[in-house]
């Protein structure tokens, strides 16, 4: 028997394997749905985000991750919302 594991690594079983080959066998896949679903990361404006590497002093950076764990976010999102803020763009 070959092992099968999901992305989160829960090994499929004989019994999970058909299951899936029965829905897939059934015809309940619309395969244009399916192609049309996109991947990745979701937009974040107009276009394509862009990465923009930025060099910051280990207080500031300290300071960043601290308001990113006291806020349950990123350290990214906290990075943005500094720029929106001081730019005064949405």
């Amino acid at each position: 028997m070959t092992n099968h594991k999901t992305k989160t690594g829960r090994t499929l079983t004989d019994g999970d394997l058909d299951a899936i080959a029965d829905d897939v066998e059934s015809d309940s896949y619309d395969v244009e749905v399916l192609k049309a679903r996109r991947r990745g990361r979701p937009a974040m404006g107009s276009g394509p985000a862009e990465v923009v590497p930025v060099r910051i002093d280990p207080e500031l950076k300290a300071a960043i991750e601290e308001r990113a764990e006291a806020n349950h976010t990123t350290t990214s999102e906290i990075i943005r919302e500094a720029l929106r803020r001081f730019l005064e763009v949405a």
